[in-house]
């Protein structure tokens, strides 16, 4: 089994990530963590910096599962990548974690966590950041 998590460096990228991180230990499972962003900013904080990836490869190799880090360049779409990755990965479940935005927040910036939930080819798991956060 195949586990596809879309990860940014914030309280729900930790939520989704802490989650796909406990799924893959119980199930065997490979971790396909897809680090990506939309490309809104001339400098993006969402996309890993060298230090940041090997700090979340440390991590997750401590974690002892199995796993594999995709960065996607700045400007792409993070919908499309992490859709992408579940088909090319032939994964069983996507992991996205979710934040509260308001209705007009929703309909200027889009909701990537709404696209992929509907274009993933395979369960999806919205996760929300523990209220202790």
């Amino acid at each position: 089994m195949t586990i596809v998590v879309g990860y940014i460096p914030s309280p729900e990228g930790e939520a989704a990530l802490d989650k796909s991180v406990s799924e893959a230990q119980r199930s065997g499972s490979r971790l396909i963590v897809v680090n990506s962003s939309k490309g809104d900013q001339p400098v993006d904080d969402r996309l890993l910096d060298a230090r940041e990836y090997h700090q979340l490869e440390e991590r997750l190799s401590a974690s002892g599962i199995d796993f594999w880090i995709e960065r996607s360049a700045q400007g792409s779409d993070a919908a499309e990548n992490i859709v992408n990755a579940a088909l090319a990965h032939e994964a069983e479940l996507v992991v996205i974690g979710l934040r509260k935005r308001s209705a007009i927040g929703k309909f200027i910036m889009g909701n990537t966590a709404q696209r992929v939930i509907l274009q993933a080819p395979c369960p999806v798991l919205s996760v929300k950041v523990p209220s202790d956060w």
